[in-house]
């Protein structure tokens, strides 16, 4: 969602790590997590099996994850339950023999799943700031790799000033009330332990639950705001009941809209001197940028995954923005903008990978991402990080990449109403051999 006026340094708008892999991504030794325990897989599957597991979309892969790691009375429930055993029946019939193993040491289902503590945040004054990453304050608490953070009952836009029937001329004034500032409800910071500049930080995004309204709005013309203030000098702010059961949002009465609930706001302290502060240590929480923040990357859903370069110590997570589902480009000036009744996330550290610009993955597709304020730097940047990914990690020529780009992978514009314009590059899995795929690893 869009914000001030204030854009990126231009003198430094182009910073960039290097690595003797690539500028962008990492190449360390340090592999990919998977979705199943890797002692098992390795231990037990050849790569076609393997690879069919990794991408079964029938079965819910956490719940699988706990039963192959916990307890005996777990892989007891495990073989009695048929849905599964059916679904891993088309991998290899000697799965129900692993399963029939020696149970594997005492440990609990948080750590069989490789998960942490679980740390509950609810939206307060003390723990939401309005509109800006201010790194000046004192982490409202630090979290460890692996931790769980269960963001509760978030606010709203405008520290939860935005609610059903609240009209546009009252957003409106709120806006304009703090210049400078975004309209979104910003909770953090929050620290992880060991987080240092050339580290990444993978997000998992477990659980995405909205409430059961949302709100789109553009504001009067005559504050400059979404792509077409100069057509739509009258602001609108239409409130939406949403249908969860259906998952559903009913737009007006013969038009309905599939909901895909996401966060649109998540990201880090950004690097010094790529954006011009409001003050030192406090940016905008407007303009995405290498510390991700304001992405409005929809694919973002839950299941999804992050990776966020660090650029300051300890990382600092901030987050707001909810979004119950939203078009790519978000014209008007918002998405469907809603609360969370929570927001589950999974934090990982990996040691000193020197990404550039955050990436995204699904089960689907890796995300690349371009941004900067002119769109078409944005698409010529999405265009060679997508390049310098598939090079890196497919270990073909980048001219190779060039032409694969062309042929198989999709760019699409995922905002332009946030100062900073954005393009993702959808690079879909699915054209990669089984083997290939598996080591193509983001971190």
């Amino acid at each position: 969602m869009s914000g001030h006026h204030e854009g990126p340094n231009e003198q430094t708008h182009h910073h960039t790590h290097h690595h003797a892999c690539a500028n962008l991504f990492g190449c360390g030794d340090e592999k990919g997590t998977g979705i199943v325990r890797e002692d098992i897989k390795d231990a037990a599957f050849d790569r076609r099996a393997c690879d069919a597991l990794l991408h079964m979309d029938e079965v819910d892969q956490e719940t699988l994850d706990g039963y192959l790691s916990a307890r005996g009375r777990w892989r007891r429930q495990f073989l009695q339950a048929s849905t599964f055993m059916g679904a891993l029946a088309a991998v290899e019939p000697w799965f129900a023999k692993l399963a029939r193993a020696q149970p594997a040491p005492a440990a609990s289902k948080q750590q069989a799943r490789g998960q942490g503590r679980v740390h509950v945040v609810p939206s307060t004054k003390e723990t939401v700031r309005l509109g800006v990453f201010d790194a000046n304050l004192a982490p409202i608490l630090t979290a460890d790799s692996g931790d769980v953070i269960s963001y509760t009952d978030t606010w709203s836009h405008f520290l939860n000033e935005m609610q059903p029937g609240v009209p546009i001329d009252t957003l409106a004034n709120l806006r304009v009330s703090n210049p400078g500032k975004g309209p979104h409800s910003i909770i953090g910071p929050i620290a992880v332990n060991n987080a240092e500049p050339g580290d990444v930080l993978e997000i998992r995004y477990q659980r995405i639950r909205p409430y059961e309204w949302g709100a789109v709005f553009n504001n009067p013309g005559s504050l400059g705001t979404g792509l077409l203030p100069q057509d739509f000098m009258q602001g609108q702010v239409k409130y939406i009941d949403l249908d969860l059961r259906n998952m559903k949002g009913k737009f007006m009465p013969n038009i309905s809209v599939p909901l895909k609930p996401f966060q649109g706001t998540l990201g880090l302290a950004p690097p010094d001197g790529y954006f011009e502060p409001l003050s030192p240590g406090v940016t905008s929480s407007v303009p995405p940028g290498p510390h991700a923040g304001n992405l409005d990357l929809s694919e973002l859903s839950e299941g999804s995954t992050l990776y966020i370069p660090v650029w300051k110590a300890g990382a600092l997570i901030y987050t707001g923005d909810s979004h119950a589902v939203q078009g790519d480009g978000e014209i008007s000036l918002t998405a469907l903008e809603t609360r969370m009744k929570e927001l589950r996330i999974q934090v990982i550290l990996h040691k000193q990978k020197n990404f550039a610009w955050p990436v995204a993955e699904t089960d689907s597709h890796w995300i690349i991402m371009g941004l900067d304020r002119d769109l078409n730097a944005a698409m010529a940047a999405c265009a060679r990080n997508a390049i310098k990914f598939l090079a890196a990690r497919a270990k073909i020529s980048e001219l190779d990449a060039y032409a694969l780009c062309s042929v198989a992978v999709s760019f699409r514009v995922t905002q332009v109403v946030d100062i900073v314009r954005g393009v993702h590059a959808l690079i879909p899995k699915t054209i990669f051999a089984s083997q290939l795929r598996r080591e193509m690893t983001v971190v």
